[in-house]
């Protein structure tokens, strides 16, 4: 049998894999396991998040820099707690761009996943400006000025939007392009 050894700097499982984790240590482990599961008995929504009824999944961009605008635009529709969540570089080019083809199945099983466990009856997807996935996936100049850059994300949002609606009919889709200053723009 092969022993476990734990990796250099990760103290999760050290105690147990070391010769100190003592009895005592075992019971204040299993102690905070019990109060754990109190706590989850105790907001059974909060335990139960895996599966339930949600109002959307939402596809967004990895760029550092629109987490928060993002989630301050959800918060404003008053969506916080209610959609599941999948970000990859240039959300909807991410998604329909041949450049990233080797992503294209990821999505998808991921959104067949949140249609099974969250039973989403639509999908947000939000593209943003100065988007370093578009220039990937389409060149310098697609995204060269602002009208173009605008033409380049409708294109993609719409190739998305109508993917959707091949794969998964029933789902509503909403089609949106961040500014640098979190306001949105939406497409139909």
């Amino acid at each position: 049998m092969k022993s476990l050894r734990p990796v250099a700097g990760c103290t999760c499982c050290a105690d147990l894999l070391s010769a100190s984790f003592s009895r005592r240590r075992f019971l204040q482990t299993a102690a905070g396991v019990s109060v754990g599961m109190g706590l989850a008995g105790a907001m059974p929504s909060m335990a139960l998040a895996a599966s339930g009824n949600y109002d959307a999944m939402l596809l967004a961009c990895i760029d550092p820099r629109f987490p928060q605008p993002t989630f301050e635009y959800m918060k404003g529709r008053g969506m916080v707690g209610k959609y599941s969540q999948f970000n990859f570089a240039g959300a909807s080019i991410g998604a329909v761009a041949p450049a990233f083809k080797d992503w294209h199945e990821t999505y998808w099983q991921n959104l067949a996943a949140s249609i099974q466990l969250h039973h989403i009856p639509k999908v947000i997807a939000m593209n943003h400006r100065d988007c370093g996935a578009a220039k990937i996936a389409y060149g310098a100049e697609k995204v060269a000025d602002r009208a173009i850059e605008t033409k380049t994300h409708r294109e993609a949002l719409l190739a998305f939007g109508n993917e959707v609606n091949k794969r998964h009919p029933s789902l509503k889709v909403e089609l949106g392009l961040m500014g640098l200053d979190g306001a949105v723009e939406m497409f139909s």
